[in-house]
This record gives C-alpha cells, structure tokens and sequence, in this order.
C-alpha cells in the first residue's frame, strides 16, 4: 500500500502533518456561526449577573457579620476578591465543561463551546477559556475582541490560542415541532 494520491483511504482521514480536518467549516455550514458574535455579547452579559450574585451576597453577609462583631468580621473581605476569581474559574470550568458545553449565559442563547475538531469542552478547557479572555482583554484592551469579525469562524483571539469554537446549538439541536393538540 502506497501512501500517495488524495489521502483519503477507506474510512480513515490522513493528511501530510496527521491532523483530523476542522469539524466546523463557515462556507459550507454558514448557519453555525450567524449570529455568534452578537449571541456572545449577551451571554457574558448573563454570565456576569450570574458571576455577581454570589459574590454580592458575600459581600452583605461580610458586612452584617462585621456589625455583629463589632467589626472583627470585616477582615474577611479581604478574601471576596479571590474567592471571586476562584468561583469564576470554577463556574466556567464545570459549565464550559459539563454535557452541554455551555455557561448559563451561553445556553440561554443557544451557543455551545467545540473544539476545532468538533469534541465537547472539559473542565481544564473551560477554565482556560475564561483565564484567557480576561487576560486578553484586560492586556491587549477590549479592541482585541473586534478579532471576531475578521474570521469566518467568529474566533476570539483566546478561542484561537485553544483551539475552541463558539456554534449554535440551535443549528446542531434544532427543536421539534410542538405537539398538537387536537
């Protein structure tokens, strides 16, 4: 058996560096990536009320125990902060990857986190995916976000660095038709 021609044998994909092809493709599947960019925005939008309630009531609680301490308890905000940083990893990580490879904010509209290849996401994944974003943002300034418009996929620049991909998931799950009544 030779290994030239077209590289495809049988069942099997080859390709000269060993590397499955992108399981999403924009020119053929134009319907996976309308709409993501704005999809997205209002997402993390959710993601952050949810991100803040939590961290709200830590607060509250904090300052009451403070009063009732007379003020002994106030010590402890300094803590929020990193049990800010580290609830947000965590919500990320186990959303991003648990079964529907979506934060909260994410399934509320339709969008779901892939990998190039088209797996689901894991917990490592996820909680890189939001270290990244922040740190992307935070460094290169919220201008590095306009990366999106410049691919047909609608990668981010952190999608890029992890090789992830935001789709619809209404597209890929499309609901039924309601059952009738009569």
């Amino acid at each position: 058996m030779s290994d030239s021609g077209s590289g495809y044998s049988g069942n099997a994909w080859r390709s000269a560096g060993g590397v499955p092809p992108h399981a999403f493709d924009p020119w053929t599947q134009p319907e996976l990536f309308r709409g993501v960019l704005t999809r997205r925005v209002f997402a993390f939008l959710i993601d952050l009320v949810v991100l803040s309630i939590p961290v709200i009531f830590a607060y509250l609680f904090i300052a009451v125990f403070g009063l009732i301490t007379l003020g002994l308890g106030w010590l402890l905000f300094w803590l929020v902060w990193p049990a800010s940083v580290v609830w947000a990893v965590i919500y990320y990580g186990t959303s991003l990857g648990g079964p529907h490879s979506a934060t909260l904010g994410m399934r509320v509209m339709d969008l779901e986190l892939r990998t190039w290849y088209g797996a689901p996401g894991y917990f490592v994944l996820g909680a890189m995916h939001a270290v990244l974003f922040w740190i992307s943002v935070s460094m290169l300034s919220p201008l590095v976000l306009l990366v999106g418009l410049f691919n047909g996929r609608r990668r981010l620049l952190h999608d890029i660095v992890l090789g992830t991909v935001v789709i619809n998931s209404s597209i890929r799950n499309p609901v039924g038709q309601p059952a009738r009544t009569w």
